[in-house]
């Protein structure tokens, strides 16, 4: 009877897509001795646009882990080494002979694995499953607190997370690694403060901290670098009345064709950026560098910048100039909330046209967004508040907002900015009109 042989595979980075030729390693799932079966996770790579699992491409046993947490692995570089029985015993260095492909991340064989958040994975010691015993729950915590918590040293099995659900999240990570206040012990735990400590990242003599920058926040670094330095930056701004916007969506609210989505004056503001685009195209291109030429988008792919607690974040509404007014708050609110808790895909973050930012959320009246790279144009809405405004000649209070549009001036002129962000603030001073207009 002739015995299995063994062979050893490398398993490399594949290519993510969408451009990205590198990722951070957040978090291995597996140890060495573990049985891994074909499309398992066995970990999570933190790229420009989200934080991603990866599931295995082949079966068998963890022979040897590449990376650390933390570090910066380009593509096609070998992240762990994976012994398995289907085939002729070969050295574990050995890559001149044919090997199976990496998988792309989500289309390897077999059912695509499901979001982290949605699902709860294998965690790192889920060789004791062999034993019989049932695998222990992964500790669920945000993308960026993971990360933090690799940087850190800090094992996320003794953090209390105090986030929604029970999530950790970065304060958490800081509180147990000795940088804030320790939370309420619960559950019978002994307190966070008499748990051992990493030690805490050196200050200089300054007193400064360096933070190590990776993942979302590096990516968006070089991209607002890049933004700045190439497309020649320019803005207009406009205070207009949104009192009738404000009313239209409270009714919008109680109506049965918004049931399930709430509708906000973000809704209505994007709306009329679409509106605007129609009008001025322009808006929805970009400036190709190799060829020198303007590329006019035929269908607006709405970004929507997003605050998360990994950085900004663009999840992307596609063809949103063919949505009606429900399905594109819908859509919105959807992409928005992915985003927020870390559940976007990469193709999900990229291939906007056109971008919004709705920085009224913080309380600030407006600002002079950098755009987008690939964009041409980004329309920031300040806060919506009551201010004295002046109606058919008399003083009132109405409900006032500025806008402000950035653009590119190589393919933008003032001239088409300026019809544009007044077309948009018109379609805010009496939105009814123009909705109909556009159904």
């Amino acid at each position: 009877m002739t015995n299995p042989t063994r062979a050893v595979e490398e398993f490399r980075l594949p290519d993510l897509g969408e451009g990205l030729t590198e990722a951070d390693w957040v978090h291995w799932v597996v140890a060495v001795g573990d049985r891994v079966e074909l499309n398992q996770v066995i970990g999570e790579v933190e790229t420009a646009k989200a934080t991603v699992e990866l599931p295995s491409p082949y079966g068998g046993t963890v022979e040897e882990l590449l990376v650390e947490p933390g570090q910066t692995v380009p593509v096609g570089a070998p992240l762990l080494r994976i012994a398995t029985e289907d085939g002729p015993a070969e050295p574990a260095g050995d890559s001149s002979g044919p090997s199976r492909p990496s998988v792309l991340v989500g289309y390897g064989p077999g059912d695509a694995p499901q979001s982290r958040r949605a699902t709860r994975r294998i965690s790192a010691d889920a060789g004791r499953a062999r034993d019989g015993d049932p695998p222990p729950a992964r500790p669920d915590a945000k993308p960026g607190a993971r990360k933090l918590a690799a940087l850190l040293e800090v094992d996320l099995d003794t953090v209390t997370g105090t986030g929604r659900g029970g999530v950790i999240t970065r304060d958490d990570v800081r509180r147990t690694a000795g940088h804030g206040d320790e939370p309420t012990a619960g559950h019978g735990e002994e307190p966070t403060a008499e748990r051992p400590h990493s030690p805490a990242p050196e200050a200089s003599p300054e007193r400064t901290t360096r933070i190590p920058v990776g993942g979302v926040r590096k990516r968006t670094a070089e991209a607002v670098s890049r933004s700045a330095f190439t497309a020649p930056h320019a803005s207009v701004f406009l205070t207009c009345d949104a009192t009738a916007t404000v009313d239209l969506v409270s009714t919008l609210r109680a109506s049965p064709a918004f049931e399930g989505v709430r509708p906000t004056a973000l809704s209505i503001v994007s709306r009329a950026l679409l509106h605007a685009i129609a009008d001025e195209p322009s808006l929805n291109a970009h400036w190709d560098d190799d060829t020198g030429e303007i590329v006019l988008h035929h269908d607006a792919h709405l970004g929507i910048a997003t605050a998360t607690s990994d950085g900004l974040k663009v999840p992307v509404v596609r063809e949103a100039q063919r949505l009606s007014l429900p399905r594109l708050a819908r859509s919105i609110a959807e992409v928005a909330d992915r985003a927020r808790t870390g559940r976007s895909t990469p193709p999900e973050l990229t291939g906007s046209t056109v971008s919004v930012t709705n920085v009224g959320v913080f309380g600030v009246d407006g600002g002079t967004p950098i755009l987008n790279p690939g964009e041409s144009a980004i329309l920031a809405v300040g806060a919506i508040s009551d201010r004295p405004w002046v109606v058919d000649g008399a003083l009132a209070i109405r409900k006032v907002v500025t806008l402000s549009l950035s653009f590119d001036h190589r393919l933008v002129d003032g001239e088409q900015a300026g019809r544009a962000l007044a077309t948009i603030g018109a379609f805010l001073g009496d939105p009814v009109p123009m909705l109909l207009a556009d159904t």
